[in-house]
This record gives structure tokens, C-alpha cells and sequence, in this order.
């Protein structure tokens, strides 16, 4: 897949307050939001596939790449870019055998076995973490920058890292082999969402040209 739609990740935040995940969403696309993940756990089956075809629509709009979290049978049906696996969801391999070409599936890993086995099954892409600690996440398992380097050397497919990151962690981490950079507080817990999201976008242009 194009490694560039993973450079800066949004995932809005059900839990995130005083904006909407839609509000959320529209803001962090308008400061250059590359791809963005719905993510609402929450949700019922319903009420999510409404999500997702505003959210269809948003990333239509800006040119985004639109990930639905764990669900692949709303994914499919609203039209998104792609669905995003955990350990605890549909298999890999079975999900391959459902979706059409061309179709993106992203699987989570921490460790290298993981992620190899990730890759050998079929996932288009890697979210690796937790890279540091986060609050969004209680029972992330933080692997550090040496971890995620580990892994995204590991792979040939994109890793994006994900957990706790901030701006000042962009350069280290590109560095390190990072596609991209997904991020939910840094971007939708700002208190304005859009510039947080394009001065992350700025830092991580800035920083990629300048790599090896």
C-alpha cells in the first residue's frame, strides 16, 4: 500500500468530551489528517455503520484514508478503505477471504513474532505499541522506542507507532522505521484539533525528507 496515507493517523475518542467523534474527525481531516480510524466500542451495530458513513463521506472530502476498528462486516458495508484487526477479532486469513481487492487490513503488534506472523497472514499494514504510555489505553502494554524499532525492522509492510506520542517523539521515530505516526490525545484532546493536527503534519514533512 501507499506508506504515505499512514503519516499522520488520527483516531478520534469516544470518551473525548466535548467534541462529537464526528466533530473530532472533520477537525482533524481539516488540519491534514492522512488517515483516520473510527473507533467506538461502545456503539451499537447501528449506530456505528451511521458513523461510518459520515465518516466515509469526510475522508471522501479530503482526500483521507478511512480504517474502521475491529468491524469489518460496517467496514464493508459503509464503504470504508480498510479495517484495522486486534488479536481478539476476525482472523487475518479469514478476513483476506472476504474483502474485495485492493481492500486495506491493518493488524496490531508488539513484538516481533507477532508482527511477522501479522505480515506473513495477510495485513497490508502494523500499529505498534504502545510506544510509550498512554491514558487512552489502560491496559497498554508499553514496549518503548527500542521495541518499536525492533518490530518495524522486523517487517517489509508499513508500522505505524501508536501510544502516547507527541511531536517531540516524531523525529525518533521515523527514524526508527515509522511509516507514520497514530495518535488520538495529541490531536483530538487539543484544544483546537485542527492546528495540533497540522503542526503535526508540518513536523512530520519537515522531518521525512531529511532521512536516510
Amino acid at each position: 500500500m501507499d506508506r504515505s496515507r499512514l503519516l499522520l493517523y488520527v483516531i478520534p475518542d469516544s470518551r473525548g468530551g466535548r467534541l462529537s467523534l464526528v466533530e473530532q474527525a472533520r477537525l482533524a481531516l481539516e488540519g491534514g489528517a492522512t488517515a483516520l480510524q473510527l473507533r467506538h466500542k461502545e456503539a451499537s451495530s447501528r449506530q456505528l455503520y451511521d458513523e461510518a458513513l459520515v465518516f466515509r463521506k469526510l475522508c471522501d472530502r479530503h482526500g483521507a484514508l478511512f480504517i474502521v476498528n475491529d468491524r469489518l462486516d460496517v467496514a464493508l458495508a459503509a464503504g470504508a478503505d480498510g479495517v484495522h484487526l486486534g488479536a481478539d477479532d476476525l482472523p487475518l486469513v479469514a478476513a483476506r477471504r472476504l474483502v474485495p481487492e485492493g481492500f486495506v487490513i491493518g493488524a496490531s503488534a508488539r513484538t516481533v513474532r507477532g508482527a511477522r506472523e501479522a505480515q506473513e497472514e495477510g495485513a497490508d499494514y502494523l500499529g505498534v505499541g504502545a510506544v510509550f504510555p498512554t491514558g487512552t489505553k489502560e491496559d497498554a502494554v508499553v514496549i518503548g522506542p527500542e521495541g518499536f524499532e525492533a518490530v518495524c525492522r522486523s517487517v517489509t509492510i508499513p508500522s505505524v507507532a501508536i501510544g502516547g506520542i507527541t511531536e517531540r517523539d516524531l523525529s525518533g521515530l521515523l527514524r526508527a522505521g515509522a511509516a507514520g505516526v497514530a495518535v488520538v490525545s495529541a490531536v483530538v484532546a487539543a484544544d483546537d484539533p485542527r492546528r495540533a493536527a497540522r503542526r503535526l503534519l508540518e513536523s512530520l514533512a519537515r522531518i521525512a525528507p531529511k532521512l536516510p
